[in-house]
């Protein structure tokens, strides 16, 4: 599960909670679904942090604060 890209991770994450929220899933399979949403939101973090941490290094290295925002 650790080579999943951000947006799979995301994916699949989305596809646990929805099955989770159906609320057609035995305890059992509830908490190993559980378990594998906890590892993908691990995955997720984890990859955002090293995103930020990259634009950080970029930032510094230039000595620029860059406005990533796009919204006009």
């Amino acid at each position: 599960m650790e080579n999943l890209t951000f947006e799979e991770s995301l994916e699949k994450l989305e596809e646990i909670v929805n099955k989770l929220e159906n609320g057609d899933v035995p305890l059992d399979d509830a908490i190993e679904e559980f378990k594998k949403a906890m590892d993908l939101v691990k995955i997720c973090n984890d990859k955002l942090n090293t995103a930020e941490e990259s634009i950080a290094k970029i930032v510094q290295e230039n000595g620029e604060v860059i406005d990533f925002n796009v919204s006009e």
